[in-house]
C-alpha cells in the first residue's frame, strides 16, 4: 500500500486580523467593505519621512491569543523590517518579526478519530502588518492589468506557526477547525475566512515511513476555507506521491489551489529559502512588557471551548455530542448558560431539555433562514418560560412546538401567545376522564387489541384522545387514565 511506504509532515502558517479598530502603526480605520484606498494616510502607504507608532491593543490581543495557547511570553521583544518587493507592499518592506517573536512554544489540542486527544505544537506567534490587495478583474470582467487597494495595508496580523506535528489532511482540518474557535471565544479576532481575517498557507513533504530526516516541501496557498486546505493537502499528497514512486523529484516550490478543479499548480519556483535581509526596525524600539501589563490581560481569559464543553458534560449531564454544539460557537454556549440562568436551582433538570430545544428547534430555524444565534427573534428568557411551561405541565410537548412557531415568529413571550390562543393544557382529571370514555367508545378494535395484550394499542387512544383535546390534554394523565378505566 502507498499509504503504508510514505508519510505527510505538514506544518500550518495561520494569518489572522486582530480586532482592533485602527491599524498596527497609525490611527486608519480597519473596517472591511469600505470603497478602494479610502482607510489610507502617508504611514500605511510608506511616505518617505513617516513615523510609525504601534498600536498597544493589537499587542495586548497577541499575549492574550498566547495565554490561550498556552505559549511562552516574550518579555523583550522586537520588530524587524522583512524586505521584498511586490506592488501590494507600499513600503517595499513588511514590518513584521523575527528572531524575537512575542511568544513561543505552546500548542493545540486536537481531538482523532477513536477518542483521542493528539497536541500540535505551536513554535511561534509574531506581530506584523498585512500588505494591500491586488485585484485583477472588476465583477465578472477581467482585466489585463491589475489594481492596488491599500486599505488593507497596516492591517494589524497575528502569524501563529506550528511544528510540523501535522501528519494528515483530517488533522490539519481539525488543528484549523479548533485554532479558529479558540480565537473567536478570546475574541482577538473575527477569523472570518471569506473576508481575508483568517487565511492559511500550508507546508507540506512527505518521507518513507521511518525517515527522521524531512524531505523536500511545497507551500500550498490560496484556500479561502478549513476544507479547502485539507481538500488542498489531500491532493498534494497523491502527487507527491505519484511523482516519488514514477522515479521523479519533489521541486521546492509554491502551488496555488484551485477550488473549482480540487488541484494544485506551481505559482513559483523557490529553489533556496528566501533571503528578506531581515533588520531590526530602526523607528520602533524593542517591546518590554511589564508584568502589570500581561497580568492585565491574563485577568481577560476566558473559559475556552474545551473547557466549557467538558464542564457541560460534567456540570449538567449533557452528552458529548449535545455539549459539542452548545459549545461549537460561543454566542450559542452563551445563549444556553443564558437560557438556564433563569433557572436557579432547578439548572441540572432543565440542562437537556434547554440543550434540545436550542439544538433541534432554534439552531433549525436559524439554519433555513441563514442565521446565526445572534440574530435570534427568541430571547433567552422566553426560551426559559417555554420549558418552564413544559416541565411544570402547563402545555404539553406538542402545544409547546406550535407556540415556538409563534414565538420565532413574533417574538412575543409564550405566555402571551398562551393567553391569545387559549392553549393551556388540561390537567383536570375528571375533563380528561370524559376523553377518555368518548375515545374508548369510539375505538372498540384498539380497545380489543390491548385487552388481548398488546399493549401499543394504547397508543392509539391516547392520540385519539388529544385529538379530542386538541392536544390540549396532559399525556400522562391521560395515559394513567386510559389504563384505569380499562383495567
Amino acid at each position: 500500500m502507498i499509504e503504508k511506504k510514505y508519510e505527510a509532515v505538514i506544518g500550518l502558517e495561520v494569518h489572522t486580523h486582530l480586532k482592533t479598530k485602527s491599524k498596527i502603526f497609525c490611527g486608519c480605520s480597519t473596517e472591511f467593505g469600505q470603497p478602494p484606498n479610502i482607510n489610507i494616510c502617508p504611514i500605511c502607504t510608506g511616505y518617505p519621512g513617516v513615523l510609525p507608532a504601534l498600536n498597544e491593543r493589537a499587542v495586548g490581543l497577541l499575549i492574550k491569543t498566547a495565554m490561550g495557547l498556552n505559549c511562552k511570553i516574550n518579555g523583550h521583544s522586537v520588530l524587524a523590517r522583512k524586505h521584498y518587493f511586490y506592488p501590494d507592499l507600499p513600503k517595499n518592506f513588511q514590518i513584521s518579526q523575527y528572531e524575537l517573536p512575542l511568544a513561543y512554544d505552546g500548542g493545540v489540542e486536537i481531538p482523532l478519530e477513536g477518542g483521542s486527544i493528539k497536541k500540535i505544537r505551536i513554535k511561534r506567534i509574531h506581530l506584523e502588518e498585512d500588505a494591500g490587495k491586488l485585484l485583477h478583474a472588476l465583477g465578472s470582467r477581467e482585466l489585463d492589468y491589475s489594481l492596488v487597494d491599500y486599505n488593507r495595508a497596516g492591517v494589524p496580523l497575528m502569524e501563529i506557526v506550528t511544528e510540523p506535528d501535522i501528519t494528515t489532511p483530517q488533522e490539519a482540518w481539525q488543528y484549523l477547525n479548533t485554532l479558529k474557535l479558540i480565537l473567536e471565544y478570546l475574541e482577538v479576532s473575527e477569523c472570518n475566512m471569506e473576508e481575508g481575517k483568517f487565511r492559511c498557507d500550508a507546508n507540506i513533504s512527505l518521507r518513507p515511513v521511518g525517515q527522521i530526516s524531512l524531505g523536500v516541501k511545497t507551500e500550498l496557498k490560496n484556500m479561502n476555507t478549513t476544507k479547502g486546505v485539507r481538500d488542498a493537502l489531500e491532493y498534494e499528497i497523491k502527487r507527491q506521491t505519484e511523482v516519488i514512486l514514477s522515479g521523479g523529484e519533489i521541486i521546492q516550490e509554491t502551488r496555488l489551489y484551485d477550488a473549482s478543479t480540487d488541484t494544485t499548480s506551481p505559482m513559483r519556483t523557490k529553489e533556496e529559502a528566501h533571503d528578506y535581509r531581515y533588520f531590526p526596525e530602526p523607528d520602533i524600539p524593542p517591546l518590554e512588557l511589564s508584568e502589570e501589563f500581561i497580568e492585565k490581560i491574563r485577568k481577560e481569559i476566558v473559559e475556552l471551548p474545551g473547557e466549557r464543553k467538558r464542564r457541560f458534560m460534567s456540570e449538567y449531564g449533557l452528552s458529548e455530542y449535545d455539549a459539542g454544539v452548545l459549545t461549537s460557537e460561543k454566542s450559542i454556549a452563551d445563549y444556553f448558560e443564558s437560557c438556564l440562568n433563569a433557572f436557579e436551582k432547578e439548572k441540572a433538570s432543565a440542562a437537556k431539555p434547554v440543550a434540545n430545544w436550542i439544538i433541534t428547534e432554534l439552531l433549525g430555524e436559524l439554519n433555513k433562514d441563514k442565521k446565526d444565534i445572534k440574530g435570534a427573534p427568541i430571547k433567552t428568557e422566553n426560551l426559559a418560560s417555554l420549558v418552564k411551561l413544559i416541565l411544570n405541565n402547563i402545555i404539553s410537548g406538542k402545544i409547546a412546538k406550535s407556540v415556538f412557531k409563534e414565538m420565532y415568529l413574533t417574538g412575543k413571550s409564550p405566555d402571551s401567545i398562551i393567553k391569545e390562543k387559549n392553549l393551556v393544557q388540561i390537567t383536570d382529571e375528571v375533563a380528561i376522564k370524559k376523553l377518555c370514555e368518548d375515545a374508548i367508545e369510539e375505538n372498540p378494535g384498539a380497545v380489543k387489541e390491548y385487552r388481548a395484550g398488546k399493549e401499543r394499542a394504547i397508543g392509539s387512544l391516547v392520540g385519539a384522545v388529544m385529538k379530542k383535546s386538541q392536544g390540549k390534554a396532559n399525556p400522562n394523565i391521560v395515559n394513567d387514565m386510559l389504563k384505569k378505566i380499562l383495567s
